[in-house]
């Protein structure tokens, strides 16, 4: 039988992604799709760039019905600010659940689906969480939820994000909390569809994170995230360090990084899980996966 067949709907714009490969990272859309095959091999990955003009057409003869499940990245907009670059992105989520296609949102994708499916979101008042977010706990909806399958509570998570949903859609079930965000995780039941979101980020590595701080550079050091630039830079260097020699001790007790950042499988697990107990099941009623 074929593969599962995937929809990688990148948040971020041109620019954005151009930004972020000239500081070494990989474009959002590239970077989730290679994620999906490293778990699904079999995956046949199709990446809409909604947040550029036009980018948001499905390929010719093709509808959402067409795909297995629908993954949504991270951005660097704010989806209070509206515009071109966002509204596309709404109305393609509401189109998503109304489809019935299974979706799964990083941080961004989260915040996205939260507004389509009626909810708020607004800039997190505690500031930016940023690097790690930290001791990520379950609601008693979260403790056995399947996405969650394979983890151990609290856990660490690689993450970056100013804003944070302030008001659940209806049909949310919160699933997950921390100190810094009371959503950061959630299932979103709307409209004939399902999103599982995190507003953390399972599908990055070391150096994406690293990139990420790189391309904020002197803004997070105004914002009091880093004491100046060189502690920034340092902790750049010693990401890049940990991504190319994750054995590296001395650094993961630096830093108290444990095996649920460190380690690809239990960071990517909430991504696996979704595939292998929504997506695939999807694929095999419809004779594929």
């Amino acid at each position: 039988m074929a593969g599962l067949k995937l929809l990688i709907v990148d948040g971020n714009t041109r620019a954005v992604n151009d930004a972020h490969v000239s500081f070494g990272g990989g474009r959002t859309g590239e970077h989730y799709a290679a994620v999906l095959r490293a778990l699904r091999p079999d995956a046949d990955c199709t990446i809409l760039r909604p947040a550029e003009a036009g980018g948001a057409e499905l390929p010719a003869g093709t509808g959402l019905d067409a795909f297995d499940g629908v993954a949504w990245t991270g951005s660097a907009l704010n989806v209070y600010q509206g515009g071109p670059a966002i509204e596309p992105q709404i109305a393609l989520a509401r189109a998503v659940f109304r489809s019935g296609t299974p979706m799964f949102g990083s941080c961004w994708g989260l915040q996205v689906a939260t507004v389509a499916a009626g909810g708020e979101v607004r800039a997190n008042p505690r500031g930016r969480e940023l690097g790690i977010a930290r001791r990520i706990r379950p609601t008693a909806a979260g403790a056995g939820h399947p996405m969650f399958a394979g983890k151990e509570w609290p856990f660490d998570a690689i993450c970056v994000h100013l804003d944070e949903v302030a008001v659940a859609a209806p049909g949310t079930t919160v699933l997950a909390w921390n100190a810094i965000s009371g959503v950061q995780a959630a299932e979103i039941v709307h409209d004939g569809g399902t999103c599982w979101g995190v507003q953390y980020h399972p599908e990055y590595d070391f150096n994406e994170i690293a990139t990420v701080i790189l391309r904020y550079g002197s803004r997070l050091v105004e914002a009091g995230v880093f004491a100046d630039r060189a502690t920034l830079d340092r902790f750049v260097v010693d990401l890049r360090a940990l991504e190319a020699d994750p054995g590296r001790r001395d650094l993961a007790w630096l830093y108290g990084f444990g095996p649920d950042v460190l380690e690809p499988a239990l960071r990517r697990a909430e991504i696996a899980n979704w595939l292998d107990r929504v997506v695939a099941p999807r694929a095999a009623a419809r004779g594929r996966g």
